[in-house]
């Protein structure tokens, strides 16, 4: 009888045996697939999703440009005005576009602000107030946490699938050996009187 090697007991499921069942060659091909997802396609998902997280970053910093606003009516806490936890209030700015275009907007300035002075704002080309965008490196940084981020969900989603299929697996193969041994169970018992 030849001795079971390393490199060939993984391959036991595949192999013709008496002992193999239907469950055994599904489970060995479940891992065989969590292994390929967690080895070539969640690092290939988290650096699809990364460069989509770059492209998108860097398309912000192209269509977000600064404008000098004015703020039309002082602003303090209190009344209609929403305060953050860094103690910024929302306020009425109005600005006045390259192409002559004047636009009015609310954005959250400091409370230190009276009306008529000069806040520096960043638009986007639909002429709304947006955030600055993040600098590149930021960007970047920002970029590659998303793209491990979805790799290690890609991973743990798949590995996660695989120990259910398994625990699914060995409940099947449980109900067939109780349901074969209450077939040869009564057998045993009668031979041995």
């Amino acid at each position: 009888m030849r001795a079971n090697t390393p490199g060939r007991r993984p391959l036991w499921r595949w192999r013709s045996n008496p002992m193999r069942r239907r469950e055994d060659v599904i489970e060995g091909w479940a891992l065989l697939a969590t292994w390929a997802v967690i080895s070539v396609g969640a690092p290939l998902t988290g650096v699809v999703v990364g460069q989509a997280a770059a492209d998108g970053l860097a398309r912000q910093q192209v269509e977000r440009h600064p404008a000098t606003a004015v703020l039309v009516a002082t602003a303090r806490p209190g009344g209609d005005s929403v305060t953050t936890p860094d103690d910024r209030v929302s306020g009425t700015v109005r600005w006045t576009e390259p192409d002559g275009t004047r636009h009015e907007a609310r954005t959250l300035v400091a409370p230190t602000f009276e009306a008529g002075d000069r806040i520096g704002i960043w638009t986007d080309q639909h002429h709304r107030v947006t955030p600055p965008p993040l600098t590149p490196s930021q960007a970047a940084t920002q970029a590659a946490a998303t793209g491990a981020l979805v790799s290690l969900a890609v991973a743990g989603a798949a590995g996660a699938g695989c120990c259910a299929a398994r625990a699914a697996l060995d409940r099947r193969r449980a109900r067939a050996w109780e349901a074969e041994w209450r077939e040869v169970g009564p057998q045993w018992g009668r031979a041995a009187r």
